[in-house]
């Protein structure tokens, strides 16, 4: 699927990967993304798109977005924005949709393959502009869930589908294992 000579570029779409590794019950472990995927290819960018809560002085994000900032992401972020929907419930809006697509298309003039880590349908559209510009797209998300969390359009369109769940070896960290690691950091605290 991937050939060693072509210039690849990721585009992620951080809350829906978040919500399909988590379905899968495994974090995703963003330095050895980065790994497997440039030893498929040349790979040019890897992009990381998310929403952040302007209001709140401490974000559960920041610490992973300022990682991936200085470990080979390019980060790409906005302000979400709070409503109140008709039930009267508060909500958060945060779609990056459309600097994703604008920064795909932008990519494609240099870039032979493009990977969208994203199962939502609203970017059929732009794999269809991105193949009609004679680019390759992989579709990264899972079919592994009920129900999927790949739109069916959406993995129709793309060149090749790959599940999430077939990487998992690869990019994944167990939840387990990441809880296992904080309580020993916990316990070294106490024990001094």
């Amino acid at each position: 699927m991937f050939d060693p000579r072509e210039k690849i570029a990721l585009f992620i779409d951080g809350a829906n990967l978040y919500a399909a590794s988590k379905s899968l019950g495994f974090d995703i472990d963003y330095r050895r993304l980065l790994k497997t995927f440039q030893g498929k290819a040349y790979l040019l960018r890897a992009y990381y798109y998310t929403a952040l809560i302007e209001d709140q002085e401490y974000s559960s994000i920041r610490p992973l977005i300022d990682w991936l900032d200085y470990n080979g992401y390019k980060v790409v972020t906005k302000p979400a924005k709070e409503f109140t929907d008709s039930m009267g419930r508060r909500k958060i809006k945060g779609n990056m949709d459309i600097e994703l697509a604008i920064d795909a298309m932008e990519q494609s003039a240099t870039v032979d393959h493009l990977v969208i880590f994203s199962g939502d349908g609203d970017f059929t559209t732009l794999v269809e502009a991105l193949q009609r510009k004679g680019r390759k797209v992989s579709v990264v998300s899972t079919m592994a869930t009920q129900p999927p969390m790949i739109a069916d359009d959406l993995r129709r369109q793309a060149d090749h589908f790959i599940d999430l769940v077939t990487l998992k070896a690869e990019v994944g960290r167990e939840q387990a294992e990441r809880h296992q690691r904080t309580a020993e950091v916990v316990e070294s605290d106490f024990d001094d």
